[in-house]
């Protein structure tokens, strides 16, 4: 009995946990609630590879669409350590496309336009140099006007890298103050393997946990994050496919602003 009692306060915790961050979603509408800049904002989504828009900021970039921000994208290389760059690219673009920002609002740091893009190789044995790194973010939030700067935070979600090598160039951006006036940044926030993988069970915690901003996707607009995912038909091995099942990124994204 005593272990049908502790199910049944499991699952209504659970449930609870579920219900509130569900009807989160909805308050997020209001960016002013959360200190976002308002609809009609342009927000720049900075990416290592493609896949990351997909993979982890899926939640931000349709719930920003939600609040009426215009979303561009940043990627830094093609993703071609298995020489698949040029495949890769044009599964971005699809994925995008999918996600609701067209081919002209996403730019791709690619060797093949630009020589000193070798500099951005994706191999997470390469450290990237902060400074080129950020001198090219700032350069493109210029040309975009950008109101909003989304990308990883200190431990890149998954530890890789050229994720982390992005959030150490924004955050010396935002500390040398060097972003323009009432441009914001966000970090997407980094959870350990079991919250990373156990998304009901992360509900209450995430609920509970200190939050910035918080993006919840309704089922229909987690359809459309895996749809997303499955452009990048080149990725999917068998536990990508398990991931996209049991991810909270596909669903949840917990961000902190800087």
């Amino acid at each position: 009995m005593e272990v049908v009692g502790l199910l049944c306060v499991a699952v209504a915790v659970l449930t609870w946990g579920f219900l509130r961050v569900w009807n989160s979603a909805e308050r997020m509408r209001s960016p002013e609630q959360a200190g976002l800049p308002g609809a009609g904002s342009r927000a720049l989504v900075v990416i290592a590879h493609p896949d990351d828009e997909a993979m982890f900021f899926a939640p931000t970039i349709l719930g920003l669409a939600r609040l009426k921000q215009q979303v561009s994208l940043l990627c830094f290389s093609s993703g071609n350590y298995y020489n698949q760059g040029e495949i890769r690219k044009k599964e971005l673009l699809q994925s995008c496309a999918v996600l609701g920002i067209p081919p002209s609002r996403v730019m791709i740091i690619d060797k093949s336009v630009l020589l000193s893009c070798r500099e951005f190789p994706d191999d997470p044995e390469v450290q990237w140099d902060t400074e080129h790194v950020a001198s090219t973010i700032l350069q493109h939030i210029h040309a975009n006007a950008t109101d909003l700067v989304v990308t990883f935070d200190a431990e890149g979600v998954s530890g890789h890298s050229n994720h982390i090598a992005l959030y150490k160039a924004v955050r010396a951006l935002h500390s040398g103050g060097k972003l323009p006036e009432g441009c914001s940044v966000l970090t997407l926030q980094s959870v350990n393997v079991l919250r990373k993988y156990v998304f009901l069970l992360d509900l209450p915690w995430t609920l509970l946990s200190p939050q910035g901003v918080l993006f919840v996707l309704t089922s229909k607009e987690v359809a459309q994050a895996k749809k997303a995912m499955s452009c990048h038909r080149s990725q999917l091995l068998w536990f990508r496919h398990l991931y996209t099942v049991f991810s909270r990124y596909m669903s949840v994204n917990s961000l902190q602003l800087l």
